[in-house]
């Protein structure tokens, strides 16, 4: 019942989009075509006006190539998981040991609840090793107080002088017993199959690292909804897309695997950016490896609900990865010697550069000429075209991942307000990154919602 209603909600989001378009395209007919003549009334217009479709193109093109390729990879996992659910390949006995690390730092609210999710994890060999990174709150004290309950899973737990999370997930490196490894954050729910899922992909040695499908968990206002959307269209999708290559180009923090010794011989962790797992997940593929996705292995997160809070993570995850890509900047000059990590990268700078700067540009654009001649439609024009490819692709993203069908409905809101926000504060950061202004890491405050 619950797969016809989302199926229902789907049809009638699709609907809707093609009213829009026919909406759209009865007023273009009704308009004075002879307007749109003053996008190109001198050179500056022009020149703006044509980046400005070129971006638009590149664009559609960026959400048809995403939807394919996600939707390849997502045949694909159907047809393993079918082939392994009739062969009933995994024996129990045989599965690896895998060492869960969490790097915790001032995570007394929710320290406890995730510890007590991982013990009910659907693997029969695991340890939990939690690598207290100096709190200055009761962080140690009371991580410690789930090991020293009776359990079948061993819970360790190691202190240390605050280093940062790099330097927490090093040590965790470091001390961990598994042939396999699982970083997470200190905040982190994971679904109870994330093990058994992630550990299949092992089976081809050409797979270095696994990357989990990271979901919002605190969906309680319209902050943390859209943010909800987001990370099912803009995360998810784009990590299933890469899967179909297997460069994933991003392991996010809350759930990656890796072989330890792969994680060993790439020297772990780094200390000279402010995204240390952006910066790993290249220096795998630089080196090689595969990266492939699961998205049945779920991380469930706490995301800002403040807008000020997201607005600092934002700028913090942005800065890095432009920190990240600036350290492996000699793929972007040899694409015969770099592959495929040719176009990771660029696709990177263009999410990360292009995309805010372009779509910030075109608001400022249409505003201006709007004012100056009037024609304020465009501007409404211009929106139009973006929400039609977010509705389109949340519409996809919510069938396959079997979301919230509500969800939908939220990409008026995320392209009417959200993404400008957000893109505004994505323009500061490159500037500032440019620039060298100094920033610091900053923290989240966590509210104890697992």
């Amino acid at each position: 019942m619950r797969q016809i209603y989302s199926y229902l909600l789907a049809a009638t989001s699709i609907a809707g989009v093609v009213y829009l378009f026919v909406i759209s395209f009865g007023g273009i007919r009704e308009f004075d075509l002879g307007k749109f003549s003053i996008l190109f009334e001198n050179l500056f217009l022009s020149v703006v006006s044509a980046y400005l479709l070129f971006f638009l193109a590149l664009l559609v093109l960026r959400y048809a190539m995403l939807i394919l390729y996600s939707f390849m990879e997502h045949l694909e996992n159907m047809m393993k998981r079918r082939q392994e659910s009739e062969s009933n390949f995994y024996d129990d006995a045989s599965l690896p040991m895998i060492t869960l690390v969490v790097p915790a730092y001032n995570e007394g609210p929710v320290i406890q609840q995730a510890l007590r999710s991982l013990l009910l994890l659907d693997y029969p060999n695991y340890e939990i090793l939690v690598i207290d990174d100096g709190s200055s709150d009761d962080t140690y004290e009371k991580a410690l107080a789930v090991a020293r309950e009776d359990h079948q899973v061993t819970v360790r737990v190691i202190t240390k002088k605050n280093g940062g999370k790099a330097d927490a997930l090093n040590t965790g490196m470091s001390a961990a017993r598994g042939e396999f490894i699982l970083n997470m954050d200190g905040d982190t729910k994971l679904s109870r199959n994330t093990l058994r899922a992630c550990i299949r992909h092992f089976d081809d040695p050409r797979v270095g690292a696994v990357a989990g499908n990271v979901k919002v968990l605190n969906r309680e206002n319209l902050l943390t909804r859209v943010q909800a959307l987001e990370y099912v269209e803009g995360l998810a999708m784009a990590r299933k897309a890469q899967s179909f290559m297997r460069a994933v180009n991003i392991i996010p923090g809350p759930l990656g695997m890796f072989r330890k010794s792969v994680l060993q011989q790439a020297g772990g962790y780094d200390h000279d950016t402010f995204a240390e797992d952006c910066d790993l997940t290249l220096k795998l593929l630089m080196r090689g490896w595969h990266i492939a996705y699961e998205p049945t292995a779920i991380a469930w997160v706490e995301t800002p609900s403040r807008l000020l809070d997201l607005l600092k993570q934002r700028y913090r995850w942005t800065r890095g990865i432009l920190q990240a890509t600036r350290k492996h900047s000699s793929a972007l000059w040899n694409p015969r010697r770099a592959g495929i990590n040719f176009f990771i990268l660029w696709y990177m700078l263009f999410e990360g550069i292009m995309w805010p700067f372009s779509t910030v540009l075109g608001n400022l654009f249409f505003v201006y000429v709007g004012l100056q001649y009037g024609v304020v439609i465009f501007l409404f024009y211009w929106w139009l075209q973006l929400t039609i490819l977010d509705i389109v692709a949340a519409t996809y993203c919510v069938i396959v991942e079997e979301e919230d069908p509500s969800l939908i409905f939220y990409a008026v809101v995320f392209r009417l307000f959200y993404i400008t926000i957000i893109d505004i504060s994505k323009v500061f950061a490159t500037i500032e990154e440019w620039r060298g202004t100094a920033m610091t890491w900053g923290k989240l405050q966590r509210e104890g919602k697992l």
